[in-house]
């Protein structure tokens, strides 16, 4: 597992947005990338504690972890309680492909009234209730970057990215939310 312990966090102390649309940086918290196959998804799911979602912009959430489906095949594991998900992953009896990416990944939050607009000024994806409802996951781009996108509340979203992209992230979400704001 990787010790996030260890790391300055990427984006400091940093705040960023307007009352309508708050961007902070999320706490650590422990990824893993999952690839495996339908037969394997029942045991996988016991091992983690919860039901990996099979459907387009799938999540599950038990106990501060989240599953949010990326592909057929694939998933992003995230575990806010920062618990050893490849210790998890190993005492699992299924065929899988297991990585921590707690180092390469971080995440920012951008809640409030105006967060859709906020990321929507950089992000394609239509963020609208009937599109993209509270529960949905979806890997995405936010300016010239990869992002998976996770509604987690009616106001409330989660966006994970690589570390070195991190700073660049959150002046775009930032500046999008000071725009959401007027």
């Amino acid at each position: 597992m990787a010790d996030t312990a260890l790391r300055l966090p990427p984006l400091g102390l940093r705040h960023g947005g307007s009352a309508a649309a708050r961007v902070t940086p999320a706490a650590p918290a422990t990824r893993l990338s999952l690839r495996a196959g339908p037969e394997a998804l029942d045991a996988l799911s016991a091992a983690f504690g919860l039901t990996l979602p099979t459907r387009p912009k799938g999540s599950a959430l038990a106990n501060g972890r989240h599953a949010l489906w990326l592909g057929p095949d694939e998933w992003l594991l995230i575990d806010e309680n920062e618990a050893d998900l490849m210790a998890v992953a190993a005492g699992a009896s299924a065929l899988h492909s297991a990585t921590d990416i707690s180092h390469r990944n971080t995440a920012i939050l951008v809640s409030g009234p105006a967060a859709a607009g906020a990321i929507a000024s950089a992000c394609p994806l239509d963020l609208g209730n009937a599109i993209f409802p509270v529960g949905a996951a979806a890997r995405t781009v936010l300016g010239k970057i990869e992002i998976v996108l996770f509604r987690s509340g009616e106001e409330d979203y989660r966006v994970e990215c690589w570390r070195s992209f991190a700073p660049y992230a959150f002046g775009l979400l930032s500046e999008g939310a000071e725009d959401a704001g007027l």
